[in-house]
């Protein structure tokens, strides 16, 4: 799939610099040819030398390169490449992009360019958190920038949380998919996925064993058949798949919010096992145990994501495609909630104990659509996501045709 691709890597100034070397190898490996741009920070961490020794190919430093500039390198190298891909994408990188900033070779290429840009974040979490960069991020993605991560982990300064940068891998796993001329090229889809935590208290919540498998697999599967997929995904326990814009909530409410931001789609697909009911008046302090018996727990139902898409009118995305985990007649009440809801579709399965469905590898689903039910065999998740995408890019295309 990156055969004969041409990537042009910016390096940012960070200690995740270190990472591309292996990025630039993996790359290459697979036939793909990488022009390096480091900028003046990013010289501190890697040395132009040693990446033009694994990219084959002259490194990038200066804006006023009088040879280069002879011929307007600049505008040339911005737009001879397949996908600019700007990793570590720092803070700074960010804030020069989103405000058009052209103040040194790497913002003046990612101004200049009309090639498709992917950005691996990597900052400290504090900064990954700060207003300045949500509103950043906000304004890139607008722009049709992808993301490769950022991961959740430990960092070289010692905190931990959100900012690590993607690993080696994942940015080529999302370089692919961004190039991938599949069936669901030009494609934005919304994919919701895993648990939501209903706060009861500062420590305790409301929630249920939804891994976020299922999700996170169609969310790749969607990806590498060249959509663009927006994935909201509550705190699940499998991480998110590389080359999709990521957008992480923990409530249900915060979950609505994120799916309406990601409107307008051309098809949601709704794999997240949002919680029914919250407590109405979550404790701002933690609830002790007392000889006086148990607290009452008020509870208010959170908003039905899933109906209020489907039922949207105006701006509805063109397929709409929900989830049922039902314990007992599957296939009945999956019928009655895809008529409920007002979607297209309903992807049914049997999460009773005994299948080990809920939080498994495996999943055996039943595909209700307003013809009818079609029993799909036990598989992997990884398998059930791929047919899911084909069925999507198929209904997309005979909408289209």
């Amino acid at each position: 799939m990156l055969a004969g691709k041409r990537i042009l890597l910016i390096i940012g100034g960070g200690i995740a610099a270190f990472k591309c070397h292996d990025l630039i190898r993996r790359l290459r490996e697979r036939g793909a040819a990488v022009t390096p741009v480091l900028t003046r920070a990013a010289q501190e961490f890697v040395t132009p030398l040693s990446i033009s020794a694994l990219a084959g190919e002259k490194v990038f430093t200066d804006l006023f390169d009088l040879t280069a500039e002879a011929e307007m390198g600049h505008i040339e190298l911005s737009r001879s490449a397949d996908l600019v891909v700007v990793a570590p994408a720092t803070a700074d990188l960010m804030a020069k992009m989103a405000n058009g900033l052209a103040d040194d070779l790497a913002s003046t290429l990612l101004l200049a360019t009309d090639t498709p840009v992917l950005i691996a974040p990597a900052m400290n979490v504090r900064m990954w958190d700060h207003p300045a960069t949500r509103r950043n991020l906000a304004t890139l993605t607008g722009d049709g920038v992808r993301l490769a991560g950022p991961n959740e982990g430990p960092m070289a300064c010692g905190e931990f949380g959100p900012g690590r940068m993607a690993e080696p891998m994942e940015i080529v796993e999302a370089i692919a998919g961004v190039l991938a001329d599949g069936p669901l090229k030009g494609r934005r889809i919304l994919v919701t996925s895993g648990p939501t935590h209903e706060p009861i208290d500062p420590v305790r919540y409301i929630a249920n064993r939804s891994s976020g498998a299922q999700g996170a697999a169609i969310a790749s599967a969607l990806s590498g058949l060249g959509a663009e997929v927006v994935f909201v995904t509550g705190p699940a326990d499998v991480p998110p798949p590389a080359g999709v814009e990521v957008v992480r909530v923990e409530t249900a409410r915060q979950m609505q919010a994120a799916v309406e931001a990601a409107l307008p789609a051309d098809a949601a697909i709704f794999a997240a096992a949002v919680a029914d009911w919250r407590v109405a008046s979550a404790s701002d302090s933690k609830l002790k145990k007392t000889t006086g018996g148990l607290p009452e727990l008020a509870l208010a139902e959170n908003p039905d994501i899933l109906a209020g898409v489907a039922r949207m009118g105006a701006g509805r995305p063109g397929l709409v495609v929900g989830f049922a985990a039902e314990t007992d007649d599957v296939v009945a009440h999956a019928t009655a909630k895809r008529a409920r809801k007002g979607c297209d579709w309903i992807l049914a399965n049997d999460v009773s104990p005994a299948t080990g469905i809920m939080g498994g590898s495996e999943n055996a689903v039943v595909l209700i659509t307003g013809e009818g039910a079609e029993s799909w065999p036990r598989m992997r998740k990884d398998q059930v996501a791929r047919a899911l995408a084909d069925r999507i890019a198929a209904a997309l295309a005979g909408q289209t045709s």
